[in-house]
């Protein structure tokens, strides 16, 4: 095999360390974590991650811009094989999100950081008000598609799903009985109703959980 440029192997230094950080992060919590157990986990020392991410918190942010990212590119690809006002209200339901267990930690080790950097995080503002903007964005060109008239602002409405299904994650993995799917499923019919030609109520099913908590 070719060996590896310079750069070539400072990308897969840099990928692993993603990925040993998303692991060790989702396993240990924040808070818990430490640069030295990230750097073991990928098999380098606490240098490499201060070199290419500047600490924790830096590499923290470097995986929500990747998640951001992934998560636009599915919620797109979900919205675009919507073709009823059903099928969109059920995209947008966080049921399906909130039962994965690797997403629900997810949301629990974020709510961990955004306790410890409340107000502190000037580039997560950033990167969420980014994914925002995209999701109200593409919202509306499918709203108009389906027909289907906001009860609010989609920049409000937004901020409201996220909110959402941010909030009942919490919850689910507090009390596991929540009914996520049924409560969020009259909350997005009441923020998105459906044309007067069509039936009010959305199905229960879900393919794609809330944007904010992206940290």
């Amino acid at each position: 095999m070719a060996r590896l440029t310079r750069v070539q192997q400072q990308q897969r230094t840099h990928e692993q360390l993603l990925d040993a950080g998303l692991a060790v992060l989702l396993r240990r919590g924040y808070l818990s974590a430490t640069v030295e157990e990230i750097a073991a986990e990928a098999g380098f020392t606490r240098g490499a991650v201060y070199k290419h991410f500047g600490g924790k918190e830096g590499l923290w942010q470097a995986i929500v811009d990747a998640r951001a990212g992934a998560l636009l590119d599915g919620l797109r690809a979900a919205l675009d094989r919507a073709g009823s006002h059903a099928e969109l209200l059920a995209v947008l339901n966080p049921a399906a999100f909130v039962s994965d267990p690797a997403a629900a930690r997810w949301t629990v080790v974020s709510a961990e950081h955004l306790a410890a950097v409340a107000g502190r995080s000037a580039h997560q503002a950033a990167t969420q008000r980014r994914l925002d903007e995209a999701v109200a964005a593409d919202l509306d060109r499918h709203c108009r598609r389906l027909g289907i008239r906001p009860a609010v602002p989609l920049e409000q409405f937004v901020v409201a799903w996220s909110a959402l299904g941010g909030g009942l994650a919490l919850l689910h993995a507090v009390d596991p009985s929540t009914d996520v799917a049924t409560v969020a499923a009259g909350v997005l019919a009441a923020l998105l109703p459906a044309p007067s030609s069509q039936p009010s109520s959305a199905p229960a099913a879900s393919v794609e959980g809330g944007a904010r908590g992206v940290s």
